[in-house]
């Protein structure tokens, strides 16, 4: 096949275009930022114009649609981008793949389970009112929402996917990253950090993540969303824990405080549709996940040095 990854440059595409290459397909990546490689094309998504070069330079069978400014608090500190690239760049592409044909698949998140408390199963967002708490929640949603009247209105073919807490090597930390790039950045350099109790997670290794993802190629069923996410409910300390336990270290620099502002408490949710569709198979612990993220950080960073 040939498939198109936007994003493709960031933490879930880079080890998705590793997967795709790997199952023998030919893969194209558009992201920000220039580079040198034979099949990278600049883009931003936000702009028809670029994205429509991208286009028409080749046809694609499929696009994973990864593209995205990511995190609640990067939502609210860079809000115009959130919004030009998260909304409209996915409506440029929904226009794009109005005119070309291709098959997309959609990254959204968890964080459209908003306030949901009970177990996030595919189908809530259809029977409930939920409410998400964040900007960054907020345009994914609307992204769905404008792919299911896309799927109406000209019959364009889509899967959706609700990401739920990934991580792992590959993830070079910012203020905005996940919480547990952030522990392990912190933690090796010696800074303070907070961590937030009583939230519960289901954190899934990038590698579990991704080789689901590349199995929907074979597996696409346009019109369907699937939770990927991983079988452990683990609350945000057990994750700073492991992180610390890894390093040696004791948590004289950790800020422990009784819940974060505008995000879901807990989020438990239901894998078995994407078990069932897309072999999706955690098989990375939590320890071991960490583990591994942790040796990353210290080869890369190297505090020492």
């Amino acid at each position: 096949m040939n498939i198109l990854v936007t994003g493709g440059k960031g933490v879930v595409g880079t080890s998705l275009v590793r997967r795709l290459e790997s199952m023998g397909h030919e893969v194209w990546v558009c992201d920000l930022r220039h580079s040198h490689e034979e099949r990278y094309m600049r883009c931003d998504v936000g702009k028809y114009r670029q994205l429509l070069e991208v286009f028409e330079r080749r046809n694609y069978d499929f696009v994973y649609h990864l593209a995205a400014e990511f995190g609640r608090w990067n939502g609210e500190d860079y809000y115009e981008d959130l919004w030009i690239t998260n909304c409209i760049g996915t409506k440029n592409m929904l226009r794009l793949q109005e005119k070309f044909g291709f098959k997309m698949i959609f990254a959204s998140s968890s964080e459209v389970y908003g306030d949901h408390r009970g177990l996030m199963k595919e189908e809530v967002m259809d029977s409930q009112a939920v409410r998400q708490m964040n900007d960054y929640a907020i345009s994914k949603w609307v992204n769905e929402l404008q792919i299911i009247n896309a799927e109406q209105m000209s019959g364009s073919q889509t899967v959706r996917v609700r990401l739920f807490n990934t991580y792992g090597p590959g993830e070079y930390y910012t203020p905005y990253r996940s919480a547990i790039s952030i522990f392990a950045y912190k933690a090796l350099h010696d800074l303070p950090f907070t961590v937030y109790l009583g939230h519960q997670r289901s954190s899934l290794y990038i590698e579990d993540c991704t080789d689901c993802l590349a199995n929907i190629v074979e597996n696409f069923k346009p019109g369907e969303v699937y939770n990927i996410a991983g079988q452990e409910i683990h609350d945000m300390k057990t994750a700073s824990d492991l992180v610390l336990k890894f390093l040696g270290k004791d948590d004289r620099q950790v800020r422990y405080v009784n819940g974060e502002r505008f995000t879901t408490k807990t989020k438990v949710p239901d894998n078995s549709k994407a078990i069932r569709d897309l072999g999706l198979d955690p098989k990375v612990s939590l320890p071991e996940g960490i583990a591994l993220t942790v040796d990353w950080m210290k080869e890369i960073y190297r505090p020492d040095r």
